[in-house]
């Protein structure tokens, strides 16, 4: 029997075909499910806009949503950033990214491109896409993991200092979910975490994780998907995390 939170999810997404759609996964998997998994949660949310608290109330409290507009527009953007490194996005995330606005600010302009760079695309060519750059057949165009970028190797030393971070957070990897945890998609969802004030920490938590496991790589993951000849829909989005990451690069700087 599924519970309450996932069956607002699927009446959201309009079926259970089409909230599968929306995340990119197949639909058996949303039909065996009986609440939403946990590492699904963030995607769910951004797909059919259904609260976080509303689709795992043992994970999420009412009171993320509580948090201020600077800190909900920085969590509003680590989550898609999370949501498009995880997966190729869905055709409805598509069409909404496409209708994201900008401004005249830098990141504003990359709001704008990573939109009209939504409009020229469909689907099918942003899953070639990504699989060309992250998976491919024996290995992707590019590794976005912190191990790699940071010692030319996964699983290496950044991993297990991440795990300890992690745990002191009282976060760990769903059993189901063989990903290393330094996937860029996963610390952009930790970060994401960080800003709605999810976690128990002490104030200067995030930016100590931020400098320890993401200044020190994730801007050159973004700097090679904006070079990569293969890349088109997501060399907008490499605009927009390097842009993204330089303005809380400098945030962070200046509280410190």
């Amino acid at each position: 029997m599924r519970d309450a939170g996932l069956n607002r999810a699927i009446d959201a997404a309009g079926g259970v075909a089409q909230l599968a759609r929306k995340v990119g996964i197949a639909q058996p998997s949303v039909s065996n499910w009986r609440r939403v998994p946990a590492e699904r949660v963030i995607a769910i949310e951004f797909a059919t806009g259904v609260p976080r608290d509303v689709l795992r109330p043992d994970l999420y409290r009412e009171s993320d949503r509580a948090a201020d507009a600077i800190d909900a527009g920085r969590a509003q953007e680590y989550t898609l950033l999370a949501s498009l490194l995880a997966s190729p996005p869905s055709q409805a995330l598509i069409d909404q990214i496409a209708r994201l606005s900008g401004d005249a600010t830098p990141l504003g302009r990359a709001h704008a491109a990573l939109a009209e760079a939504a409009a020229l695309a469909t689907a099918a060519k942003v899953e070639r896409e990504y699989f060309s750059l992250f998976v491919g057949l024996g290995r992707g165009e590019l590794l976005a993991y912190a191990s790699y970028y940071r010692t030319g190797f996964l699983n290496e030393r950044p991993l297990s200092r991440l795990r300890s971070d992690l745990a002191a957070l009282g976060l760990e990897r769903a059993p189901d979910n063989a990903e290393p945890e330094d996937h860029a998609a996963t610390l952009c969802e930790v970060m994401a975490g960080f800003a709605a004030g999810r976690f128990d920490a002490p104030e200067d938590a995030q930016r100590a994780f931020f400098e320890k496991h993401i200044s020190r790589w994730m801007g050159h993951l973004f700097v090679d998907m904006e070079k990569s000849e293969s890349a088109q829909f997501y060399r907008a989005v490499g605009t927009l995390g390097r842009v993204f990451l330089q303005i809380e690069s400098e945030a962070f700087a200046f509280v410190s």
